[in-house]
């Protein structure tokens, strides 16, 4: 009975930690679906139908709703993304990950940056099904700018593995995001889906279910909805 009153103990204990994580992966979630209209509503009409195309026909998408750049010669940069996988029958539940790096040089500032990336091709989804990737690191993956209008854009973004788009808050002189590196949160899925889970079974496979996502799944389903 005593060892049986100890586990019960410890169970109880567990219990708040897993609800704080599965609480912090929704409040990822909720912010990735907040930030997505204000990524696409801030392009003009032509370069919103170039985007719209280009993620119909994307393995993926990156979606890093707050990145936060603060520096002074030596600067770093932080945040947490997810990472949902288009098939046939629609968009993947999301996968989490965080995003961090440092940097030297001439930097100076804060920002907070909103960023998504469009996985084009297969081998640019596979790997960021890593344990950790580095963006710009990867000499077999091509990334390529998404511009403020259509002209500048289409050429380099449909030749390339990874096409980012960013809206930034805030003053920052320095370096780029290249270099950051991103690392996938599985105890994040663990939480979130009360099972234990892989990026590549829930992008990918099509496992975990969660109804905290449904409107991020959503809001790209009518982005990517062929216009009438």
């Amino acid at each position: 009975m005593r060892r049986l009153l100890s586990l019960l103990l410890l169970v109880l204990l567990a219990l708040p930690a897993r609800a704080q994580g599965r609480e912090e992966a929704q409040i990822l979630v909720d912010q990735a679906a907040m930030v997505l209209p204000e990524l696409v509503g801030d392009l003009d009409p032509a370069s919103r139908d170039q985007l719209s195309l280009l993620l119909r026909d994307s393995r993926g998408v990156l979606i890093c709703p707050h990145i936060l750049r603060a520096g002074f010669l030596l600067g770093g940069r932080g945040g947490g993304c997810v990472l949902l996988g288009r098939e046939p029958w629609g968009w993947s539940a999301p996968a989490f990950y965080g995003l961090g790096g440092i940097g030297f040089g001439l930097q100076i500032g804060i920002q907070d940056m909103a960023l998504m990336m469009l996985v084009r091709t297969e081998r640019a989804l596979r790997a960021l099904m890593e344990e950790s990737f580095t963006l710009g690191g990867d000499l077999g993956i091509s990334v390529a700018g998404f511009g403020a209008t259509l002209q500048g854009a289409t050429t380099a973004a449909l030749g390339a593995d990874l096409v980012s788009l960013a809206r930034a808050r805030g003053l920052f002189v320095g370096a780029s995001l290249e270099g950051a590196l991103l690392s996938a949160r599985p105890g994040w899925l663990a939480e979130y889906y009360g099972e234990a889970l892989t990026p590549r079974q829930v992008v990918l496979e099509g496992l975990g279910r969660n109804p905290g996502a449904d409107r991020l799944r959503t809001l790209l389903g009518r982005i990517t909805a062929p216009a009438r």
